[in-house]
C-alpha cells in the first residue's frame, strides 16, 4: 500500500512538471521565462504590427538611412479618431553634401515624409544657401510635425494628425546668420528673399502640398511641407 502511494505521488510530480514545461513554451504566456526577463511591456495605444512586418516601411527606413539621415523608428500609435502615428521616425539629423544638418523642435514624422524632407534639406536648402547666401546651412528650425488637430476653420483632420507634415519656420547658417520665414519673407534683403523663394519652389517639386506666407495669414511664419502624391503649391 505504501509503495502504491509513493508511485502515485511520483506520477503527480512528473505530470505537474510536464504541464509547467508546456506552459513556458506558449507564446505570450504569463510566465517570465516566456516573455524574457527584460522584454518591454506592450504600451497602451501601440499597434502590434512592427516595421519588420511591413515591407514598405522597412524599404523606406533603408532608403532614409542610405540618404544619410539619422533617426529612430517609433512604435505605431492611435491617439484619437483620425489621429495616428503609423510608420513614423524621430529625426535627429539630416544630411547635406558635406556634413550633418541639425533639425530642431521636430516630432514623429511618417518615414516617407521624412525621406522627402531629408532630400529637400540637402538638394533644395543647403545647396541654395551656399549658392545664394555664401554659407551652408547648420540647422533647420521647425514648429513641429505631429499634432492631433483639424485644418484651421474646418472639421477635417490636418496632415499633421497623421504625422505627414512638417512646419519649417527658419534656417540657421554655418556663419551664424538666422533666416526667419515670418521676418524675412518680405523684410529680408534681396539675397535672403531669393533664398526663401528658391527653397519654397524646391519644396513644391518634392512634397505633395506646400503652403507658405503667400497662401494665407495662418502660414505667414512657416512653410507647411506635406507628404503625399498631390501637387498643391502656394
Amino acid at each position: 500500500m505504501m509503495a502504491r502511494n509513493s508511485l502515485r505521488a511520483g506520477l503527480l510530480v512528473v505530470a505537474a512538471t510536464a504541464l509547467t514545461a508546456c506552459g513556458s513554451l506558449v507564446p505570450g504566456s504569463g510566465s517570465q521565462s516566456a516573455r524574457g526577463a527584460d522584454a518591454p511591456a506592450t504600451r497602451i495605444g501601440s499597434a502590434p504590427q512592427s516595421y519588420a512586418q511591413r515591407p514598405e516601411d522597412a524599404s523606406c527606413l533603408a532608403d532614409l538611412g542610405a540618404g544619410g539621415a539619422r533617426f529612430t523608428p517609433l512604435p505605431d500609435a492611435y491617439t484619437a479618431p483620425g489621429c495616428n502615428r503609423l510608420g513614423t521616425v524621430q529625426l535627429t539629423a539630416l544630411a547635406s553634401d558635406r556634413t550633418a544638418l541639425a533639425v530642431s523642435n521636430i516630432g514623429p514624422v511618417q518615414c516617407g515624409t521624412a525621406k522627402v524632407f531629408n532630400d529637400w534639406a540637402r538638394f533644395g536648402v543647403d545647396r541654395a544657401a551656399r549658392q545664394i547666401l555664401g554659407s551652408p546651412v547648420a540647422r533647420i528650425e521647425t514648429m513641429g510635425s505631429y499634432s492631433c488637430r483639424n485644418v484651421a476653420g474646418t472639421e477635417r483632420r490636418s496632415a499633421h494628425a497623421r504625422a505627414a507634415a512638417i512646419d519649417v519656420s527658419g534656417f540657421v547658417l554655418a556663419d551664424g546668420r538666422r533666416i526667419v520665414v515670418k521676418r524675412d519673407w518680405q523684410g529680408g534683403d534681396a539675397a535672403t528673399r531669393e533664398f526663401l523663394r528658391v527653397v519654397h519652389t524646391s519644396a513644391c517639386k518634392r512634397f505633395g502640398t506646400v503652403l507658405g506666407p503667400a497662401y494665407n495669414a495662418a502660414h505667414e511664419d512657416h512653410l507647411h511641407l506635406e507628404g503625399g502624391s498631390g501637387s498643391f503649391c502656394r
